[in-house]
């Protein structure tokens, strides 16, 4: 009987972090004006009744975007937004990067592109990928490693992306909040996504993940730096600097 009743009080607790008295209706208000940007999915894509919602810039929900200007540390390392680090990792990290012995054409610093938010952000990242295509050069890096995203590492790429997303939700309460608030809706994002994406661009399905660890256990700290031991041993990564 005790353990009964400790699923119970269990269950309720789950219950009352997982699903709000109501949603705002905010969330879904139609946007009419006659011209929107084409890359955006705009919140009435979304069905209420359905138990959907867009992460749309328009409202509240834009601080899970990638773009927001939410600050947070990582490995001692300071971003702007999460998309300042992900267009930074595309730029050399310093003098000796192999990335400028094949092109001396690089327009921003990286240090600079961590800084950004986003779509300063996505413009430097666009600059760079441009030079990355002109020389075939199919790798990021993170911390002196190459990562080939969309290859052989897209899954150290996933967990770089989700190790900042925690750290982005720990050190910013409004995300936190806003995040718990969407209880058990489906997020959906506000943009059309590339083809050829990797699962790390699916910041929606991380945020769930995480929705869901926070609320098992409410008081826990999402972000440890301990996700990095062994990581470039874990993923068999090689150097970008030279020697």
């Amino acid at each position: 009987m005790k353990a009964f009743a400790s699923l119970v009080v269990l269950l309720c607790v789950l219950e009352l972090f997982s699903a709000p008295a109501a949603y705002p209706d905010h969330w879904w208000a139609p946007v009419t004006d006659k011209v929107v940007p084409t890359w955006e999915i705009l919140p009435q894509a979304a069905s209420k009744d359905k138990n959907e919602v867009i992460i749309s810039k328009r409202n509240e929900l834009g601080l899970m975007s990638n773009f927001s200007s939410t600050p947070f540390t990582m490995l001692k390392t300071e971003y702007a937004s999460v998309e300042g680090l992900w267009q930074s990792m595309k730029l050399p990290e310093n003098e000796k990067d192999q990335r400028l012995k094949i092109s001396q054409a690089w327009a921003n610093k990286r240090d600079d592109v961590e800084k950004l938010t986003a779509f300063e952000a996505l413009k430097a990242g666009k600059a760079a990928e441009a030079i990355m295509k002109e020389n075939g050069i199919t790798w990021v890096s993170f911390r002196g490693h190459k990562i080939e995203y969309k290859g052989k590492h897209a899954d150290a790429y996933y967990e770089i992306i989700e190790a900042a997303t925690r750290a982005k939700i720990d050190q910013n309460p409004k995300v936190k909040k806003v995040l718990l608030d969407t209880g058990t809706l489906k997020l959906r994002p506000d943009h059309h996504e590339d083809k050829d994406g990797t699962k790390a661009w699916k910041y929606y399905d991380i945020y769930m993940k995480l929705r869901t660890e926070l609320q098992e256990h409410p008081d826990k700290k999402l972000y440890n730096e301990d996700w990095y031991k062994h990581f470039a041993k874990r993923y068999k990564l090689s150097s970008a600097i030279s020697k």
